[in-house]
């Protein structure tokens, strides 16, 4: 075997492969939203799955909600003191260009 032959997958136990694996596989994901789907859909025929919602409490569900969903990206953006408004930092304007500069030109 010539070494321009290119990489090759590891024959012995010994052979480190670590490919790449989805925590949920692409079949798994569209199953659960095809079944949560028609579970809901189902639902909306039947008044006993017809309940009032008070705002206050749909507000801190969803608060909760991102919370939950959010705290990996915003526990990193803390240790890596990323603030995403920007009161405050420093703005790029870019080259200043001098008005005497661009006038004493010759063309």
């Amino acid at each position: 075997m010539e070494p321009s032959d290119g990489p090759v997958l590891p024959t012995k136990g010994s052979d480190e492969f670590k490919p790449f694996i989805r925590r949920l596989p692409e079949f798994k994901f569209w199953y659960a939203v095809t079944k949560a789907f028609c579970i809901a859909f189902f639902m909306t025929f039947f008044s006993m799955f017809d309940i009032p919602v008070f705002w206050p409490i749909l507000l801190c569900y969803w608060i909760v909600l991102f919370a939950l969903t959010m705290r990996r990206q915003i526990t990193h953006m803390i240790k890596y003191k990323y603030i995403p408004i920007n009161i405050g930092k420093q703005k790029y304007s870019g080259k200043k260009s001098s008005a005497s500069t661009s006038s004493s030109r010759a063309d």
